[in-house]
């Protein structure tokens, strides 16, 4: 691969063990990933070595990878602990950035936790599965975190979208609460992510009314943006526009292949610059990476 623009990839999974935790929950994904996961399996296998993965991102020249941790114990038994993130990005280098994942259940407990996971453990924003914690975004038990994080000064990635666990309502991602959270906390910094299909057009007017919202697409293939009735149109066509500053990328590995999807991108009609900031850019501003 040629590699032409920098890259930021907001989401991927390193294979180890204390990564790859997962939960009955999450078995309908493997239906509806099945052809992504088969691409990317082609171009870097999920049972790869560490050392293969490192070199996947050395290959397309990352310049900074995002790792993040989720916190289920109350709903579905199992956590990505904070302190195994936090030990891969200091092992690994200042390419991967971990985000903490907390419990909203867990109430001060998780308050204190994030505290700890910035502070002492270095991680620079926060992770919100909601679905996953079967609740709303704009849910009360979400609120001290929101508050927290804006204390802290990182910012929140939660899930804007259809869930396609059938243990949990899609009804828990829709973008209209997330409008709720911004006005009550319009310091807040956020990334939709994956983009809230199939509310795309809700997200984008969510987006364009709060100047502290970013999309992240992550793991949507990018093809798909430029399929007609596909439903991920409004993306295209505002992200290449009003919205060319809030679009950010990732790729979820092992969701999506990384070789690909920067081709796809690459291959999107939009303006050049435009590019370069869904690539790289405007994952560098909601990361405060300057």
């Amino acid at each position: 691969m040629t590699k032409t623009l920098p890259f930021i990839d907001f989401s991927s999974r390193p294979p180890l063990p204390e990564f790859t935790k997962t939960g009955k929950h999450l078995d309908n994904y493997r239906r509806v990933y099945r052809s992504s996961e088969r691409a990317a399996d082609a171009e870097l296998p999920k049972t790869a070595t560490l050392p293969e993965y490192l070199q996947m991102y050395d290959k397309v020249g990352a310049e900074h990878v995002v790792i993040k941790a989720r916190d289920l114990e109350t709903t579905f038994g199992f956590r990505i602990r904070n302190e195994d993130v936090a030990a891969f990005c200091k092992k690994h280098g200042p390419r991967f950035i971990g985000f903490a994942g907390v419990d909203p259940h867990k109430g001060m407990t998780a308050i204190r936790e994030l505290e700890f996971a910035v502070k002492e453990l270095g991680l620079r924003g926060l992770n919100l599965q909601c679905f996953e914690h079967e609740l709303r975004i704009n849910d009360p038990k979400m609120f001290p975190l929101y508050a927290k994080c804006i204390e802290l000064g990182i910012p929140v990635n939660v899930h804007c979208s259809v869930n396609f666990s059938i243990s949990t309502p899609m009804d828990y991602g829709k973008p209209q609460y997330l409008d709720d959270v911004m006005i009550h906390f319009p310091e807040l910094r956020v990334c939709a992510a994956p983009p809230g299909w199939p509310w795309c057009h809700e997200l984008v007017a969510v987006a364009w009314r709060h100047t502290n919202v970013w999309i992240g697409l992550a793991p949507v293939r990018p093809k798909y943006l430029t399929v007609a009735n596909s439903g991920y149109e409004p993306l295209l066509q505002f992200g290449n526009t009003i919205l060319q500053d809030r679009i950010i990328f990732g790729t979820s590995w092992p969701l999506l292949p990384v070789e690909r999807s920067i081709a796809e991108i690459e291959a999107l009609p939009l303006k050049d610059g435009v590019k370069r900031k869904w690539l790289h850019d405007n994952a560098a501003n909601f990361l405060g990476l300057g």
